[in-house]
């Protein structure tokens, strides 16, 4: 039988966990003995305004419950904002083990019509606030030999959907952080690894999402990622509605066209159906996989 999966005297940061998914992390960490730090600017869904309100109710549910939070109000969409973040952390627990990437906005708009101000605004928040709150505890992780990060990507980013082009460019540029982190964290015991969630949220509400996708059947794989017990890393999982899976990036073998020439546009024309063909792939664990294997053929 599995051992119960516990957080005591590890601490946990959760970023836009104020309402939606963010506030089902909190409250399951912070039940299985977390110290979390409940993040969240209280705006709008379209990162407009700002309220203390929304933290400070989610802080009060873990406190109830006999938990402990402490929240902060800051914006993860400045520098500034990021360390103070992990700051909070470092002057309230003295450490930071955990981060989940969950603060988003949306600003949808077909992209014909969209206009630079809104694909700022939504990568501000989402990728770079990525950067800017992960950063900071990453040093403090790598000091510690010790991190867990989970990044809240999504199926626009790593599929697309239409009048979404700001929001899939800043989710799959998450995917690529990630990425990276779990290869310079393998060392130090950091794992990183990317959720695709799929849930009735404030964010969601205007899109046809059953009522059955609530919000807390994403929280257990979050929760398992931010885990000591989990040794996955690198990787990506589908969530939502009781379903759960792996996404993954792959490539092909393809076809080889050899270095004597170089080929003709009619040949690349010919042979599409092999550049294509998925039947076999790999799935690299880094930008060397792929040149293994191109390494590979190139010996024969």
């Amino acid at each position: 039988m599995t051992e119960p999966i516990t957080f005591d005297g590890r601490v946990a940061i959760v970023t836009g966990a104020g309402g939606g998914l963010g506030r089902t992390y909190a409250l399951e960490l912070a039940r299985r003995g977390a110290r979390v730090v409940v993040n969240d600017l209280g705006g709008a869904v379209d990162g407009s305004g700002s309220s203390e309100s929304a933290a400070d109710r989610v802080v009060s549910e873990i406190a109830d419950a006999g938990g402990e939070a402490i929240a902060n109000y800051d914006s993860v969409s400045t520098e500034e904002g990021g360390e103070a973040i992990v700051r909070t952390a470092l002057d309230s627990f003295e450490t930071v083990d955990i981060v989940v990437n969950n603060a988003g906005i949306l600003r949808d708009k077909s992209f014909a019509k969209m206009t630079m101000d809104e694909v700022e605004a939504v990568i501000d928040v989402h990728l770079k606030g990525g950067f800017y709150v992960s950063s900071p505890a990453f040093k403090v992780m790598r000091e510690n030999s010790y991190g867990r990060f989970v990044f809240t990507s999504s199926a626009s980013g790593l599929f697309g959907n239409f009048g979404q082009a700001n929001y899939g460019a800043a989710k799959a540029g998450l995917m690529g952080l990630s990425n990276v982190l779990a290869i310079e964290g393998a060392k130090y015991n950091i794992k990183s690894n990317v959720i695709a969630p799929f849930a009735k949220t404030r964010m969601t509400e205007e899109l046809p999402i059953p009522d059955s996708a609530a919000a807390d059947l994403v929280t257990p794989m979050v929760a398992y990622l931010c885990s000591e017990a989990n040794e996955h890393t690198h990787e990506i999982f589908t969530v939502g509605a009781g379903r759960f899976g792996r996404i993954f990036v792959g490539t092909n073998t393809g076809w080889f066209a050899g270095t004597e020439e170089v080929p003709s546009v009619e040949a690349i024309a010919e042979h599409m159906d092999q550049i294509r063909d998925v039947a076999e792939y790999i799935i690299p664990a880094s930008s060397n996989d792929e040149a293994i294997l191109l390494g590979q053929m190139l010996a024969g």
